[in-house]
This record gives C-alpha cells, structure tokens and sequence, in this order.
C-alpha cells in the first residue's frame, strides 16, 4: 500500500527540494550493499525531517535507530550551535558506514553514536530533549513511549515513524506479528493519553508528531 498514490508520491517528489549530495552517496551505498535497504529513510522523508528539525531549532536531538546514519545527518541541518545529536543503534555491523559518513559530512562531533539496546541506554541518558525520532525496533514501540515522554522537553516534539506500516494497521494481527501489534498498540496508547496531543501524517510508511498538551 503507498501512501499516497504511487503517481502523486512521484509529483511530491519532483517538488520536493534536492538531498545533499552526501545523502545521495549514503543512499547508494545503502541500498548497493546494506540488508533491507528500504530501512532507509530516503529524499522525500528526508527532507521533511531536515525541515522539522530547522522550524525547531532543536539543541539536543536523540534518536532511536540510527540505521546507516541518513537520518540523523538530515536532522543536522537544523540543529543549533553547540548542539548534539545522540544516536542509538543495537546493529554492530552498520557501525562502521555511519561512523564514515557523519565523518565525511564533518558531523563526527556533533552525532553521537551509542552502540546497544536502546531500551536499556535511554534511562542512563541526562537531561531533556528538544526533538526524539523513534525509529527502531517496532515489537518494543509500546515500551518506548512511557521512557521517551520522560527525556521529551516541555517544548518538544517526539515523532514516530512507520505507524501506518504499509496499511497492516488496518487489521487484527496474527499472533506471531509482533511488529504489527506492537505499532497498532503504540498509536492507542498516544490517542488516548491525556498528557499527550498527536498528529498521524500519512506521509511514508506514516509518522507521528507528539506533544505535550
């Protein structure tokens, strides 16, 4: 299922402002050697992530699933001087493509890669959060949400990614789809937590923006 139709999602494309050419590299490079590189965050997302982070001005941004880095590197463009991206990823073997592209786009001090269980190293993490993308393993995106709501600052802004999930959503998942499950009981929890107000926006595989009311 695209969401939108496949035809307007080209015309959105087409309209949409160019990536770096670091990110063109890093897209490449994904998807000629990287497992599922449909994993990826990719030009149209991308550039809507880089527009979110500048409108923000965010001075510390975390991530939850780091992937081979394009993400974290478009949430870059907007953060503030001094600013510091922390990036988590649990995939040892897409270490070593993130480290060298944050490197190449002069970003290696400014992304922090932590390797390991994003469960585990989000409660050891200080302080607050201006911006969080959630962006891992989808099974746990209902143990993520009470943990982030604690690092969100007051002015924040969390956004979950892949809440459509192809439109399977829709349906009573089978017992064994856990990815599925955990996403349709993920997007309960925030519609009906009081604390919270949200947003789905159907672009991509879906994300939602999140709030403090």
């Amino acid at each position: 299922m695209n969401f939108p139709s496949e035809e307007i999602f080209e015309y959105i494309e087409q309209l949409t402002p160019e990536e770096p050419e670091i990110l063109k590299k890093l897209d490449r490079e994904t998807n000629l050697n990287v497992l599922m590189p449909n994993m990826l965050t990719g030009h149209v997302q991308g550039r809507f992530l880089a527009f979110m982070s500048r409108i923000l001005r965010p001075k510390r941004i975390l991530e939850v699933g780091t992937y081979t880095g394009y993400s974290a590197i478009c949430f870059a463009e907007g953060l503030k001087e001094g600013g510091v991206i922390h990036t988590i990823d649990i995939n040892d073997e897409l270490e070593e493509i993130a480290l060298r592209y944050f490197k190449e786009a002069g970003l290696q001090d400014i992304i922090k890669r932590i390797q390991g269980d994003a469960l585990e190293i989000i409660p050891t993490l200080e302080g607050k959060y201006d911006l969080i993308f959630l962006d891992a393993d989808k099974e746990n995106y209902p143990n993520y949400l009470p943990m982030l709501k604690k690092r969100l600052a007051p002015d924040g802004l969390l956004m979950i990614d892949n809440t459509l999930w192809s439109g399977k959503v829709l349906d009573p998942a089978h017992s064994g789809d856990k990815e599925t499950q955990g996403i349709q009981k993920l997007n309960k929890m925030v519609a009906e937590d009081p604390e919270l107000e949200s947003f789905l926006l159907p672009l991509s595989d879906g994300i939602t923006l999140v709030h403090w009311r």
